[in-house]
């Protein structure tokens, strides 16, 4: 089986002996991007105000372009970019009349950036939010169905691949086309970008799809992008200078303007250091001809290998039937053990940390991800912690 360890030798050389079983949390970086800043660096330096052309007319059209072949979108311009989810998931819902009332649909799998935001909104008064459990799973479809059908959403918002579980949410084609033409559509696809076979042109002119670099993308936090319909006419309130980047040398009218692409939903100045990382693990995926298909199928196999030497072990808590899923055919590249409490994760947790293992957890939930670094054999350093 191919090594891959070769290309994060700048991380691993830091953690010696460590196995970092935590890339969906924080996903070491390939040698590659180390260049990348040094890039930044080089063109700031070299444009000072006029790296702004350097980035709207070079860097940020070769990102698009290469994001749009990863995920088949057929329209690179519609993605727009920002530090965090958080800010381009705000700027849509900032579409949204306050003084009206909002309807949103949702699940209670979603991560903080938007579980926070939508329970906040709630203190208005005039926002209804109907969350749909994750589990159990076998019937989350039928359930997230007969909710789209129960009424009228303004807001659809899920994930394609659920951060707490790893679980995949039924595709959209299952669902989409049952709901209503005005209602707003956002996918959470940070779990599923870089990690899943995403195919977007069927739904490019349907949904906003947001993710980042920060895991399966390899590049770290500060560059994460939403890919908007063409044709959107959304005025989002909280706005900023990018938005409108081609007139900012012309006399301003009286009614603020937005670009006709996706930058109508950027924001305005940023550190676009991150965007060159994720630019050179593009580049480096080309190179090498590594398809997120090829990543997954990597990923896949260590799974199955990891879950070997879990039934190895034959541990009390931490077996397959503690595991978490749905179809292990189709999932995300993280495995969750569901445990009785917080307090037998914590103990779990650091007899793993004792022997170099690392893990994250969310509550009663110990998580294991996967990633290009590791081997087949690493997963036998899980058995020293239980000698």
């Amino acid at each position: 089986m191919t090594s891959f360890k070769h290309h994060y030798r700048y991380f691993l050389e830091q953690h010696p002996g460590k196995l970092h079983c935590a890339p969906h949390s924080h996903h070491y970086w390939p040698d590659v991007t180390r260049q990348a800043q040094l890039d930044y660096w080089d063109d700031s330096a070299q444009g000072v105000d006029h790296k702004w052309d350097t980035i709207f007319g070079k860097r940020i059209p070769a990102v698009q372009r290469q994001l749009a072949e990863l995920l088949d979108h057929p329209a690179p311009e519609q993605f727009v970019f920002a530090q965090n989810t958080h800010e381009l998931l705000y700027r849509v819902i900032s579409c949204f009349d306050p003084a009206k009332p909002l309807t949103i649909l949702t699940t209670d799998g979603e991560f903080h950036s938007f579980s926070r935001q939508v329970k906040r909104l709630e203190e208005r008064g005039n926002v209804t939010v109907v969350r749909v459990a994750c589990e159990p799973f076998d019937s989350f479809s039928e359930r997230w169905q007969a909710a789209l059908s129960a009424q009228h959403f303004d807001l659809v918002f899920t994930s394609q691949v659920f951060f707490n579980s790893a679980v995949v949410a039924p595709p959209l084609s299952s669902w989409l086309p049952n709901v209503a033409d005005d209602t707003l559509v956002m996918v959470d696809g940070y779990h599923g970008c870089g990690a899943l076979p995403t195919r977007l042109r069927e739904f490019a002119d349907r949904i906003f799809y947001l993710a980042g670099s920060y895991k399966y993308l390899q590049a770290g936090e500060g560059c994460c992008f939403m890919t908007v319909p063409r044709n959107c006419q959304l005025r989002p309130e909280y706005t900023g200078w990018f938005a409108d980047f081609e007139n900012l040398a012309k006399p301003q009218q009286a009614t603020i303007g937005y670009a006709s692409d996706g930058l109508r939903f950027a924001g305005a100045t940023m550190d676009f250091t991150a965007l060159y990382r994720l630019q050179a693990v593009l580049d480096w995926w080309q190179r090498e001809q590594l398809t997120v298909e090829a990543i997954h199928g990597y990923v896949q196999n260590l799974q199955q290998e990891f879950l070997k030497v879990i039934d190895e072990l034959d541990h009390p808590l931490l077996n397959r039937s503690a595991l978490l899923h749905h179809d292990l055919a189709n999932h995300g590249h993280f495995l969750t053990f569901a445990l009785c409490n917080e307090a037998q994760v914590l103990e779990l947790s650091r007899l793993l940390r004792e022997v170099g293992v690392e893990t994250d957890s969310r509550g009663c939930r110990l998580r294991f991800g996967f990633a290009l670094y590791h081997d087949p054999v690493d997963y036998q350093q899980l058995k020293k912690a239980f000698e």
